[in-house]
């Protein structure tokens, strides 16, 4: 019984905390080759993971381009430097969606 009730208030509280996590502007994640969608292969799961994984792409992007400024003695091109980072993310977060078996619907 007591087992039963801390899964419950376990249950609750991941729920309430992935609501926290929903975005108006976020894209729309639809299954691809799936009848069905699995109940561990959740949009909202595969959206954070892939952002996680975009957010890390873009950061290491960054990291990159100013090593490579570094090493040839080019000055560091802020606008430059934001979209490739930022083109790198979006590589990064298409390329995990399509590994979740989802692509990205954009509005």
């Amino acid at each position: 019984m007591l087992r039963s009730m801390v899964q419950a208030l376990a249950w609750c509280a991941v729920v309430a905390a992935l609501a926290g996590c929903v975005d108006a502007n976020a894209p729309t994640l639809v299954p691809v080759a799936a009848p069905f969608d699995p109940p561990l292969n959740l949009p909202g799961i595969a959206h954070h993971i892939c952002t996680a994984d975009g957010n890390f792409m873009y950061r290491e992007a960054k990291k990159q381009y100013e090593l490579r400024a570094g090493m040839t003695g080019y000055p560091i091109d802020p606008t430059e430097e934001e979209a490739n980072a930022t083109a790198a993310a979006h590589r990064q977060y298409v390329t995990c969606l399509s590994s979740q078996g989802y692509r990205n619907y954009e509005r």
